[in-house]
């Protein structure tokens, strides 16, 4: 009896060890859409979304995020949130002001090690006018980051260079402008990179309500099909 019972323990145990293994985990490169008070890193980050009331949204807790109702959907856990509210892609913020320094160009390097990425942007660089530039593709220079198409094509290729065996989604929110969304869809697909674009998403103050969350959240999903056809089972 003493045996089986230790023979059943190590059996748990391996079971264990090995569903930790195999469970894939999840980074985020955002914006507002996937802040939450004390789940981003780096924290200081600026933050649309906190605990308890807020009179910007009716999302209150990180459960209704679109992101952790991913997680709980398909069992990863997170790796990394590396969302900044207000970023753009390129150094253009609002105003014209230089964001470099909060960009997506310059959070890319700090995603830890996930087995997924998903980027969810673009929407601030529609909403405050930056520059849409041409295409560029290589040999990027400071200044080209200023510019919206030289933007996205850098950090969609450093991104697949930096995480090489990682996969990478980047998804589009709803009612931007059509030169910003075209432009992501043509280097997603020059760079290979898996697109989802987002429809019909429930907004207040032009964000994700929790109806809009769960939204983000079964679409994203949907179209996570490799992904969930390993995890669901």
């Amino acid at each position: 009896m003493k045996r089986t019972t230790i023979f059943i323990v190590m059996l748990l145990a391996a079971i264990t060890v090995s569903a930790q293994r195999q469970q894939k985990s999840l980074s985020i490169l955002g914006d507002s859409y996937s802040t939450f008070e004390n789940y981003l890193q780096p924290d200081s980050n600026f933050v649309w979304y906190f605990q308890g009331k807020h009179e910007n949204t009716d999302v209150t807790h990180v459960e209704q995020t679109w992101w952790s109702l991913l997680l709980k959907k398909t069992g990863m856990k997170l790796c990394q949130n590396n969302s900044f509210s207000g970023s753009t892609i390129s150094s253009t913020g609002y105003r014209k002001e230089d964001y470099s320094q909060r960009s997506f160009c310059r959070r890319l390097w700090n995603l830890g090690c996930p087995d997924v990425i998903i980027v969810l942007g673009a929407t601030n660089d529609s909403w405050a006018g930056s520059p849409i530039g041409e295409y560029k593709y290589e040999d990027w220079t400071p200044q080209d980051l200023y510019t919206f198409r030289p933007a996205m094509a850098y950090m969609l290729y450093h991104l697949k260079n930096r995480y090489p065996n990682t996969e990478l989604y980047f998804v589009m929110n709803n009612e931007l402008k059509e030169e910003i969304t075209s432009s992501c869809r043509e280097l997603c697909a020059r760079y290979g990179v898996k697109f989802i674009q987002l429809e019909g998403i429930d907004k207040i103050n032009g964000h994700p309500s929790i109806k809009g969350m769960q939204q983000i959240a079964d679409q994203v999903y949907s179209n996570l099909s490799t992904l969930t056809d390993k995890q669901s089972k």
